[in-house]
């Protein structure tokens, strides 16, 4: 940063306090990690000076010879890691991967099957606010009311009435394993594309440690951050059969110049994610995850579906007198960052919601364990249940700075 610093005070002072707050406030969101080192260097390296439009031996710009070297690295261990037949590295985000699966697959007004948000499925999988719910007919499933989980025959029911031609299995807050071999046998009942979207999921599924969709999925989506813990971009896997439409959906369809500088730091978590280290690291995600749900159930504090089969869980706050973006908000304050979430059939509105959503790549990342996770459920619900107690906050606030020290992000 000592060259930021000389030539521009005003924005090196912004990253040094974006770097502060991330040094000292525990991060327990769900989509967010820490990158390593390596991956850092990756992202600001010289490839950020290259146009690139294209793809390796198909380039529009000369001089790609070593831009095509990384990419093809990438999609190389990108393959190894998930036994894929066909991957793009250039989608720049989920929602981009998302759209230009769409674009490739499906006409406007197509009929497509997908998790409803309000139960834990994700913006892109057709809600009306978003291009994937403007440009073609969504249809909903989600979670039984009794036990909070997805009910495969209620989602193959839907798709025998509504026959979409494409179904998403795939959510950004749902806390228990998804069965992509079921969803393939509704697909193939209604002759319709799946596509799953692993963005959460990605890291535990290139461990072995969830339910793997390659050998199912027509085409698998994900983002190469979260638990995969890339830099924040996105990648398509597919059938080898669907690789030209895939390809040419992403580019020229949706995208032009692909961030070179981003798929090298892809490259660079891909070969981490190969190492064996790599699958400690996960299993330690799931035994702090399943720490953090049996800790919260301990206090009685009520969890979505009971409890958690992957990296996060959901808490509903509505027996705690405290809406889910006041506990964000005050938890915040006590150094401890959640983000607030709807709960299955919520009756507060998506600004408000009754619930948050606690996840643990993170903090994982950082070399804590479930001793660590112990103290961070103490530490959350004293916070949450003496909301109006300011003092708690302040003595909570030095409790999770004393434990950010202990855990540094950057040792």
């Amino acid at each position: 940063m000592n060259t930021i610093q000389m030539q521009d005070r005003e924005a090196a002072g912004i990253f040094a306090r974006e770097l502060e707050r991330q040094r000292y406030k525990l991060n327990l969101i769900a989509s967010e990690n820490y990158v390593s080192p390596a991956v850092l260097e990756a992202q600001a390296s010289i490839m950020t000076n290259k146009y690139a439009e294209g793809y390796p031996g198909a380039r529009w710009y000369h001089g790609c010879e070593h831009v095509d070297e990384i990419e093809k690295l990438a999609l190389s261990r990108a393959k190894a890691i998930f036994d894929a037949e066909h991957v793009n590295v250039q989608p720049h985000s989920g929602a981009q991967a998302n759209l230009a699966v769409y674009y490739a697959l499906l006409e406007e007004h197509d009929t497509i099957l997908a998790m409803h948000i309000n139960h834990g499925g994700h913006l892109t999988h057709g809600t009306k606010q978003n291009f994937s719910g403007r440009w073609y007919k969504a249809v909903f499933y989600g979670v039984s009311i009794a036990a909070e989980t997805i009910d495969m025959e209620e989602v193959g029911s839907i798709a025998l009435k509504s026959r979409p031609k494409l179904i998403v299995a795939g959510a950004s807050a749902y806390p228990r394993a998804i069965d992509f071999k079921a969803f393939r046998e509704v697909a193939d009942e209604v002759g319709a594309y799946l596509v799953t979207d692993i963005a959460h999921i990605a890291g535990l599924v290139a461990a072995g440690l969830h339910n793997d969709p390659v050998p199912y999925a027509d085409v698998v989506t994900t983002t190469t951050h979260k638990t995969l813990r890339g830099p924040r971009g996105a990648m398509i896997m597919c059938r080898e059969k669907y690789a030209k439409a895939i390809d040419r959906a992403v580019f020229p369809g949706v995208q032009s110049g692909p961030f070179m500088h981003t798929i090298a730091a892809k490259a660079v978590a891909f070969g981490e994610a190969l190492k064996p280290e790599f699958r400690d690291y996960q299993a330690q995600i799931l035994a702090n995850a399943g720490r953090l749900a049996k800790g919260f159930a301990a206090e009685r504090f009520r969890l979505v579906s009971g409890g958690t089969d992957n990296h996060l869980i959901l808490i509903d706050l509505t027996g705690e007198g405290i809406t889910g973006v006041e506990a964000a908000d005050i938890l915040n304050e006590a150094g401890i960052i959640v983000n607030k979430n709807s709960i299955p059939f919520d009756e507060k509105p998506p600004s408000v919601t009754s619930g948050i959503r606690i996840g643990t790549p993170a903090v994982t990342t950082r070399g804590m364990r479930e001793k660590e996770m112990d103290m961070l459920v103490g530490m959350v619900s004293r916070v949450i249940r003496n909301k109006s107690d300011e003092g708690i906050r302040q003595e909570v606030r030095r409790e999770v700075r004393n434990l950010c020290e202990k855990f540094p992000i950057y040792p």
